[in-house]
């Protein structure tokens, strides 16, 4: 792959199946549930008669079969057993654990049912999942699971179909579009950071607004000027430099007038890569990761393609803020002023705070002229933030409590989870600065709150706009293949954000 090239995506394929004993005997492997029965023992769950049906074909007890595993009943505990019978195409069937039944643990199972198959050119069919909300949530969680994706030099590995038991198609054909745009923010992610410039992120947007019905547009060079945060931080890098792109959705079929359609503002930090700039990260493996810097960026664009194809009743406008934090005889100084978009001076401190410094000209342009119902940021932002809440949460920050509520909703019920943090009025003090209008890292003050800090500094920016943040630095990458998420990008948000975007229409 080389700069100009566009993603080489490989994803799995996903439908729904009939729930039929038919259609469960045409797929190579069969996935069914299995849960405490509320006493010492374990049942068997599943749509219609479907299980029944299974035991009678093949003539197997699965509660005995079961039983010579020891099961634990832990929720994402699978147990392979080799199964054939005349006029099946099935040769095994795979007994996983959904522990208290719940739609977390749908999504838990999925997942790991997936990686039983991952890699692999496979047909399954999974029966897990019973009631409507479920079979969406667990057919995402199955193509979160079998995520891949590598640059090696010899073939792929293959992609298994899933087919899940639903009568539904609708529910499967939306749980299909969340999957690809999931797929998408991971490609983008991995993508290596000599690959992924700013430039080269601007391609994939065009070439993913072209095919998708959205509008583009690209500033960069000197059409910039007004943007000082983007500039500084992305002036230290080879050119072809810093990029701010705008992605703009408008539904096709509009039932109401343009002008008094809800309009949300995403803004995403779109660090292709983080050194620290002058300010050097330390140790310097720490970097390593910092291909995933654009993780909030990957997420809003991912997002509209989503949003595209699901088509609700609102205005969508994704602003990527586009810029590599390298380290040249350009780059940007501890003590160096710059004026943000809409005059706002601030002194850099540190040069490893530099996420803020781009999303705030991201959020004054939004501000000043797009005019947002709704302005929501999203970015990889504080090491603070992963300590206070680990990789399970992102941090979400609003004065709003009806926004906070809705964005908690929506993460509950996506598996995109967040939880509120306090926007601590005593710590401005922490963004004073003697030459300018606010410092930028608020280190001098020593609060040990940076990313209630960084959430405060933002905060101006966005004027009096309904604004939310979400911190994602431990959400947005997982350091481990586990759950639903493969080691690397996780593609956190797109769900998050869909659902909510989808719940205004």
């Amino acid at each position: 792959m080389s700069r100009g090239d566009s993603l080489e995506r490989m994803s799995s394929t996903l439908a729904s199946a009939p729930v039929t004993l038919g259609a469960a005997t045409s797929a190579d492997a069969i996935a069914l549930a299995y849960a405490s029965d509320g006493e010492s023992g374990f049942v068997f769950k599943g749509p219609g008669t479907i299980i029944e049906d299974i035991q009678s074909h093949f003539g197997i007890d699965l509660l005995d079969e079961l039983s010579f595993f020891s099961p634990s009943g832990k929720t994402g505990e699978v147990f392979e057993i080799p199964v054939s019978a005349i006029d099946s195409t099935t040769e095994r069937i795979y007994l996983t654990a959904i522990g208290d039944a719940t739609t977390p643990s749908l999504r838990l199972a999925g997942a790991a049912i997936a990686r039983k198959v991952r890699g692999k050119k496979t047909t399954l069919y999974s029966a897990c999942a019973v009631n409507k909300y479920d079979i969406g949530a667990h057919a995402i969680s199955l193509t979160m699971g079998a995520y891949l994706w590598s640059l090696k030099s010899e073939k792929l590995s293959e992609s298994p179909n899933f087919l899940v038991a639903s009568d539904d198609k609708e529910i499967v054909s939306t749980a299909l579009i969340f999957a690809k745009a999931i797929a998408l923010a991971r490609d983008l992610v991995h993508t290596p950071s000599n690959i992924k410039t700013p430039a080269w992120l601007a391609t994939q947007a065009q070439d993913l607004a072209k095919s998708n019905g959205l509008k583009v547009k690209v500033l960069s060079g000197r059409d910039l000027k007004e943007f000082g945060g983007l500039r500084a931080v992305g002036g230290s890098s080879p050119k072809p430099g810093p990029r701010f792109i705008e992605v703009s959705y408008a539904p096709k079929n509009r039932k109401k007038a343009v002008g008094v359609l809800p309009h949300v503002v995403l803004v995403g930090k779109g660090i292709t890569f983080d050194t620290g700039g002058v300010s050097l990260k330390r140790p310097y493996d720490s970097m390593i990761a910092m291909k995933s810097d654009m993780a909030g960026a990957a997420a809003i664009l991912a997002t509209l393609t989503a949003i595209e194809k699901l088509q609700p009743n609102v205005r969508v406008t994704a602003l990527m803020m586009c810029a590599e934090n390298a380290i040249s005889a350009t780059a940007q100084r501890p003590s160096d002023v710059i004026k943000h978009y809409g005059g706002t001076t601030v002194e850099v401190i540190n040069t490893d705070a530099e996420g803020r410094l781009v999303l705030a000209d991201g959020l004054a342009y939004a501000d000043i002229n797009l005019d947002p119902d709704y302005l929501i940021d999203i970015a990889t932002l504080t090491g603070s933030a992963t300590l206070g809440l680990g990789r399970q949460f992102a941090a979400m920050y609003t004065r709003d409590d009806t926004l906070a509520a809705q964005f908690e909703i929506a993460g509950t019920h996506s598996g995109d989870r967040v939880w509120r943090m306090p926007l601590i009025n005593d710590y401005k003090d922490s963004l004073r600065s003697d030459v300018a209008d606010f410092n930028h890292a608020a280190e001098k003050a020593n609060y040990s709150a940076g990313s209630v800090t960084a959430a405060l500094f933002l905060e101006h920016f966005a004027g009096n706009r309904r604004w939310l943040h979400l911190d994602i630095a431990g959400t947005g990458r997982s350091e481990v293949d586990a759950g639903e998420n493969p080691k690397g990008g996780t593609g956190y948000g797109v769900r998050l954000l869909t659902s909510w975007i989808l719940s205004l229409k």
